[in-house]
């Protein structure tokens, strides 16, 4: 198995694609990160991971980097002026592009939590990128918490919505990294952008109003299959997955991971992607669904 690290141009930015494979000439899959993260929620150098198994299995796999995140350049830092408006109008349509003309067909994409939702902005914006998604899978994937627990009120409302926020105001990006929340730093942009549509705001852009849940209703949506863990009880619940599946791709499957389904153990929002036991558990059957595409 091989790995690379490839990069496209954006003005001063470098966008990073990390590219895993074992047999060339495979189906393409692209994977998107969410938010306080990186692309190596996805794999590692040594093989480990999602994206390192789908290319044991022939996969021809690209990770991504956000703007700014992980080996992308610039790294976050006080002038950081980007947000979720770029990933969705310039990240996410710079990976589809480099990846279709490289490989010249449609591609897989997964997603992990924010990631789903960014890329679905941008196919409810740009339609016509329909054509270049083979399909769509999402692990813990929410726009809106609607459910109320102490912990919501501690990590969500108060931590992300009111003291992440002050603190980006501090150096112009929220430090997740120094505050151990996070694999990774977001701009005070990102922030205030995302927590409009975490507090179930309309999905709605907060820059220019553009109407992503108007613009869902009519779009050809791939194939899509969420998945979470019975254990994610915050930033993937299964009521607010299936809340963004009705706004979104009401068409979509899901799948909810758990002992009493049948799975290893009880997943969360992270280690669905990370337990070891997943190499054996769902991993098998991500490859199963992405192969026998109808």
């Amino acid at each position: 198995m091989q790995q690379e690290s490839l990069f496209i141009e954006d003005g001063h930015h470098q966008l990073h694609l990390r590219h895993i494979v074992q047999n060339p000439g495979g189906v393409p899959v692209l994977m998107l990160h969410g938010t306080i993260e990186n692309g190596k929620i996805f794999y590692t150098h040594s093989g480990k991971g999602l994206a390192c198994y789908l290319a044991k299995q022939g996969f021809d796999v690209y990770v991504a980097d956000f703007r700014g995140k992980g080996a992308s350049t610039p790294n976050i830092a006080d002038d950081a002026e980007h947000g979720q408006y770029e990933a969705i109008t310039r990240d996410i349509p710079l990976f589809l592009d480099f990846i279709s003309e490289r490989c010249q067909q449609p591609m897989h994409v997964i997603c992990h939590s924010w990631g789903g939702v960014l890329l679905a902005s941008t196919l409810a914006r740009y339609p016509k990128r329909c054509q270049q998604v083979a399909s769509m899978l999402c692990f813990g994937t929410k726009r809106s918490i609607y459910r109320t627990s102490l912990r919501k009120r501690w990590t969500v409302d108060l931590l992300w919505n009111r003291i992440a926020p002050l603190l980006a105001r501090k150096k112009g990006y929220i430090d997740a990294v120094k505050y151990k929340f996070g694999a990774d730093n977001e701009t005070l942009p990102f922030l205030q952008q995302s927590v409009q549509w975490v507090k179930q705001q309309p999905w709605q852009d907060p820059l220019d109003s553009f109407d992503y849940h108007q613009a869902a209703q009519k779009l050809p949506w791939p194939r899509t299959w969420h998945i979470t863990g019975i254990s994610d009880h915050l930033l993937g619940h299964q009521e607010d997955v299936k809340a963004f599946i009705e706004e979104s791709n009401q068409a979509a499957e899901f799948s909810l991971l758990s002992k009493a389904a049948g799975n290893a153990l009880d997943y969360d929002h992270i280690d669905i992607l990370t337990h070891p036991h997943a190499l054996d558990d769902h991993f098998p059957a991500v490859v199963d669904w992405l192969t026998n595409q109808p």
